[in-house]
């Protein structure tokens, strides 16, 4: 690369800041499902809208689903301004994760399992991961990446909360909602749960059932 081309690339990731993550809804019940919803759209075909569009969001979207302290964040923040290459790799990764994150959930909500390239990548990823990883004890035993300060740091533990869903959880109740791409993990005693959230594709649901009933008085 020309020293004007890695000019424009600092130019460019220092510009860079990030969106309003907050405006997606945790409802997934798992980190890993979470991360993939941070893409949008209907619940068949494309998604439409992307809250991760760079490094900076990736690192604001850990902290706000719980997987960064802001302190990690700050220091990932530095690192990533002194290597912005680096960081746009490990961005470029994290979104390879997330597509074959998002192919096994969706495999496993139609009923269906997922293929077996999309289980070696997350084989791989969770190898990687544990290998940045220490066991630490709060209560019980569980892993940290505290001591990890590398630009690949935020998508460590959502690759390690999928292996533990796939693994110890209940992937049997992996789901997609009726109203948009979400996925999310049914906790709901008689396993009934149809929407990402209630207040989102359940309310639109609930309206566009009501505007259905009142044309069909109406035509009466």
């Amino acid at each position: 690369m020309t020293c004007h081309g890695k000019g424009q690339l600092v130019k460019s990731v220092l510009m860079e800041t990030a969106g309003d993550v907050t405006r997606m809804r945790l409802v997934g019940g798992n980190l890993a499902v979470d991360f993939v919803n941070t893409r949008t759209g209907p619940p068949v075909g494309a998604p439409d809208d992307d809250v991760l569009t760079g490094y900076p969001d990736l690192v604001a979207w850990s902290v706000y689903a719980g997987a960064l302290t802001e302190a990690e964040a700050a220091a990932l923040r530095r690192l990533a301004r002194d290597d912005p290459q680096g960081a746009q790799v490990a961005f470029a990764r994290s979104l390879r994760t997330r597509d074959h994150l998002d192919a096994t959930f969706r495999a496993l909500a139609a009923g269906r399992s997922p293929s077996r390239s999309a289980l070696t990548r997350l084989r791989d990823d969770e190898a990687d991961a544990l290998g940045h990883a220490r066991l630490d004890r709060v209560g019980r035993f569980e892993w940290s990446w505290r001591d990890d300060h590398t630009l690949a740091r935020p998508i460590r533990p959502v690759v390690h909360a999928a292996v533990q869903l796939l693994t110890a959880g209940t992937p049997d109740r992996i789901k997609g909602c009726g109203g948009c791409r979400s996925v999310f993990v049914d906790e709901s005693k008689n396993r009934s749960r149809r929407w990402c959230s209630m207040d989102d594709c359940g309310t639109t649901e609930k309206i566009r059932r009501y505007v259905a009933a009142r044309r069909t008085r109406a035509a009466r």
